[in-house]
């Protein structure tokens, strides 16, 4: 099943909810989902289940290995946010994080850092987006919500 399905399975029901009611239904889901996106982004998965691409080797003045995991602080709920209406919910980057996270996205070009001229080309790692267990996280909050 994905969006469009349960979107016009549910709508009709959806429609006969209060607007206060639909958008804390909103508020719900996009928490939902935030937590799931979280969690995804810390197993450094894409939403189709495969792997992120790998982080280049550092060339380090210093020794050792970088220990945090690529976008540790992106997942923080500081920049994670969850925006609801009575008509949808969104889970998108806010602030300064948010060409960061498109660049990774999408695998743009960007530089390194801001002082650096140097630009690199980033592989694509998908930091937000529909997995099939997120459909069901989705369908389970409304079924729970409209039986209460």
């Amino acid at each position: 099943m994905n969006m469009m399905q349960l979107e016009t399975e549910l709508s009709g029901l959806l429609q006969r909810v209060e607007p206060a009611a639909r958008r804390a239904l909103a508020r719900d889901i996009a928490k939902a989902l935030r937590a799931s996106q979280q969690q995804r982004i810390r197993d450094q998965l894409n939403p189709d289940g495969s792997e992120f691409a790998p982080r280049k080797p550092q060339f380090r003045a210093k020794k050792g290995k970088i220990r945090r995991q690529m976008f540790s602080k992106l997942r923080a709920s500081k920049w994670l946010k969850v925006e609801a209406t009575t008509n949808g919910a969104a889970v998108a980057f806010v602030g300064q994080v948010e060409r960061i996270a498109r660049v990774h996205q999408y695998g743009l070009r960007d530089r390194v850092s801001r002082r650096s001229r140097r630009e690199t080309q980033y592989p694509a790692r998908e930091l937000l987006g529909f997995a099939a267990a997120d459909i069901e996280v989705v369908r389970d909050q409304i079924l729970t919500h409209l039986s209460n």
